[in-house]
């Protein structure tokens, strides 16, 4: 029988799931596997341990971790107690690390064997890391020899908090502060995952959330991504089975026979960065007379970069039988909207995003204020209401820039830009910090990509602006070619100039063997940036 929940706090709900289904399979990374009852013993042994080393209410504990079981138990854990979990980028280098690990305010690191040289280089000159915990034998000592009883921990509850960190494509990670409460709701779902049902009110419903028929659920990102960490809870806490890739770098040919292997029911990917890949290796197999087993599999999902209109309909001719979701949302907004195509409903739509399910108040306000009128054609900023996190960490300025008041409500000024189409869904056409200034023109860097990646020989591609005398700046294209191929400016300006404005096409382009992107498949702008300008500008 499950434990109702008091209030919509992370482990007073994962406890209610746990309760309910103890026996379930809860989480597999490669050769790690739980159930809700291990995870539950594991997470309060933990909690038990990082007490016993003075972790209380509101600390910080940094998880330096590539994918691992031991990365859920630590969140677990951490929210037991009321301190507050840390993601951190584990290809972080040590001035990185240092200086999230100080931004942050962590008193300790759970790190791994691999990453522990990194760690150690940073803390050996701090007092302000207790102490640094490392999976593997260490751990599994630690666990043994504490206590699987629940802690005890007056307060509890909504406005416990609950920090992601995100590093964008531009500057440097800002910690996007939560309050449980709207977190539940805003970025895990409100205990209706699918979106279909609706969220829940009170807490005592959340037990009648369980599912009868669990699901598996793959999210291909790494957990540290924000869109992996609220996927994969919202599943289990309704009671469902989360796969995770073990850490390293992508593997396609992993991610199919996983699927296989698990009987995965629902598959996200993060933009084309992860899948392209995953396409091209199911073509491999298929060509080699090797087809992957996906029969389990029903829905693909994309979520946390933009994919291409073309790799939507590659996965549509590809996979005709899946349901394909585009989200669309933020480490600071949380889930925003999703654009849902059924089997047979394929539509073959330009356009980098068009979402028409959203998921909490969003608007689109022109430069007068005014919001965007449906079917004008203006472009506006995207603003999204609704449940908000309380800021950013240490960051009073970029708060007060980033949430403002508008007719007493508060708002958050996403960054992105957008039309409103004459039914009322909005189309994104890109982030603002990243739009180039040509001739007085606006060009939004996203669009452009999307359509520079249905051309055959580009592979994948970010475009950037490079000074310039005439146009102010230069809209260039940074482009990895498909295997075997030679793009030319020529080509790629005539394949852009059959779908967009003249003045949107590359008036430059640079080949490079890879495009360089996070872990979590985000664009890196600034090193395509700089390789542009070497690459353009004159000495």
């Amino acid at each position: 029988m499950a434990t109702v929940p008091r209030t919509f706090n992370m482990a007073d709900v994962w406890e209610m799931a746990a309760d309910a289904v103890p026996e379930r399979e809860a989480l597999v990374v490669g050769e790690q596997r739980r159930t809700y009852a291990q995870l539950e013993e594991r997470a309060n042994r933990l909690a038990h341990h990082l007490a016993a080393r003075g972790i209380g209410p509101g600390d910080h504990v940094a998880l330096y971790l590539e994918n691992c079981a031991e990365y859920v138990e630590a969140m677990l854990a951490t929210w037991k107690l009321r301190a507050v979990p840390i993601n951190v980028n584990h290809r972080y280098v040590a001035g990185e690390l240092a200086y999230l690990l100080d931004n942050s305010d962590s008193v300790a690191v759970l790190t791994q064997p691999s990453l522990l040289g990194t760690v150690e280089s940073v803390v050996a000159g701090t007092d302000d890391i207790r102490f640094v915990l490392v999976t593997g034998d260490d751990y599994e000592a630690a666990l043994a020899a504490a206590s699987p009883e629940r802690p005890v921990v007056p307060g509890r509850g909504d406005d416990d908090h609950y920090i992601i960190y995100t590093g964008g494509t531009t500057g440097m990670p800002k910690g996007v502060v939560w309050r449980h409460a709207d977190a539940f709701f805003a970025c895990i779902g409100g205990g209706d995952p699918t979106r279909l049902e609706g969220p829940v009110e009170r807490p005592e419903e959340l037990p009648d959330r369980i599912t009868e028929q669990p699901v598996c659920y793959l999210p291909v990102a790494p957990l540290m991504h924000a869109a992996a960490q609220w996927t994969s809870l919202s599943w289990l806490f309704q009671g469902s089975k989360v796969v995770l890739m073990p850490g390293g770098p992508l593997d396609p040919d992993a991610v199919w026979r996983t699927v296989g292997a698990e009987s995965v029911n629902l598959l996200t990917v993060v933009g084309d960065a992860v899948a392209r890949p995953l396409l091209d290796a199911w073509d491999r197999a298929v060509a080699e007379g090797r087809p992957y087993d996906i029969s389990s599999l029903y829905s693909i999902s994309n979520g946390g970069a933009p994919m291409a209109p073309t790799t939507r309909e590659r996965i549509f001719a590809t996979l005709p039988q899946l349901i394909v979701t585009d989200g669309f949302g933020s480490s600071e907004a949380g889930t925003q909207g999703a654009m849902r195509v059924e089997p047979g409903g394929r539509r073959g739509d330009a356009k980098l995003v068009r979402f028409d399910q959203p998921t909490k108040p969003t608007i689109v306000v022109g430069p007068d204020g005014r919001e965007v009128e449906p079917g004008s054609g203006r472009v506006g900023q995207v603003l999204a209401g609704g449940h908000l996190p309380l800021g950013y960490y240490n960051d009073p300025e970029k708060t007060a820039a980033t949430f403002v008041e508008r007719d007493g409500q508060r708002w958050l000024i996403t960054g992105d830009m957008a039309t409103v189409t004459a039914d009322g869904a909005i189309e994104l056409l890109g982030r603002g910090s990243q739009s180039i200034n040509t001739g007085g023109e606006k060009v939004f860097p996203e669009e452009v990509e999307g359509v520079l990646k249905g051309h055959a020989d580009v592979y994948d591609c970010l475009v950037v602006g490079v000074p310039d005398e005439r146009w102010g700046s230069a809209v260039t294209a940074v482009v990895q070619p498909a295997p075997g191929a030679s793009p030319t400016l020529e080509a790629l300006v005539a394949h852009c100039k059959a779908s967009l404005a003249g003045y949107k096409a590359p008036k430059h382009l640079v080949v490079v063997d890879r495009i360089v992107r996070s872990p979590s498949g985000k664009a890196d702008y600034r090193w395509a940036r700089e390789v542009a300008e070497k690459a353009v500008t004159p000495a």
